[in-house]
């Protein structure tokens, strides 16, 4: 939110036109006086928000996945699939993470700023190896519980995602919407 009002007040400074209604001192201040350092704070923000929707479709199990592939498995095959994705993903985001905090690591040592404000980015650009690491842990918990319900698919599923059908989502979403979230009765 506090970075959409920047940009509203942004768009409304760019409108100098706004003076000429008014023949104001405090008008011509206002208008004419960018936010120093406006984009510079945008690109410093974006790392926070990628990272928290991230963390959110992980968490609810929204993230993209093959459901149309993955949903036609059942069992022993579903879990030993779900086992080997959660390993190569795990190693993706080791990979990513190791390369992140190099590009952090960098920024820190050198003293990389921003542009025109002459922010220092390298506390944005920690958040990203930080944020790998995290995903890399849940997918540790999301591999094990893959490779227990692979050895006894009978167990009941933890520390893994299980797929919804479209059914028990629109009723989910439903619920959400109605703000009834805590309750298991649907909405009248």
């Amino acid at each position: 939110m506090f970075l959409v009002l920047i940009g509203v007040y942004q768009i409304v400074i760019g409108m100098r036109d706004l003076c000429a209604f008014w023949d104001d001192e405090l008008c011509i201040g206002l208008i004419n006086s960018p936010m120093f350092g406006y984009i510079d704070m945008i690109e410093l923000a974006m790392p926070i928000l990628a990272i928290i929707g991230i963390a959110y479709c992980m968490r609810v199990g929204t993230h993209i996945r093959m459901d149309i592939l993955i949903g036609t498995l059942k069992g022993r095959v579903l879990w030993s699939v779900e086992t080997f994705v959660a390993l190569v993903t795990f190693l993706v985001a080791v990979m990513l993470a190791y390369f992140a905090y190099n590009f952090f690591f960098d920024a820190f040592t050198l003293g990389d700023s921003t542009t025109d404000a002459e922010i220092d980015t390298w506390p944005s650009k920690l958040l990203v190896p930080l944020a790998f690491a995290l995903l890399a842990l849940r997918l540790v918990v999301q591999f094990l519980g893959a490779l227990r319900l692979s050895i006894d698919p009978t167990l009941e599923p933890v520390g893994v995602i299980v797929a919804k059908d479209i059914a028990e989502q629109a009723q989910e979403e439903i619920r959400e919407a109605m703000g009834s979230e805590g309750s298991d009765e649907a909405p009248r």
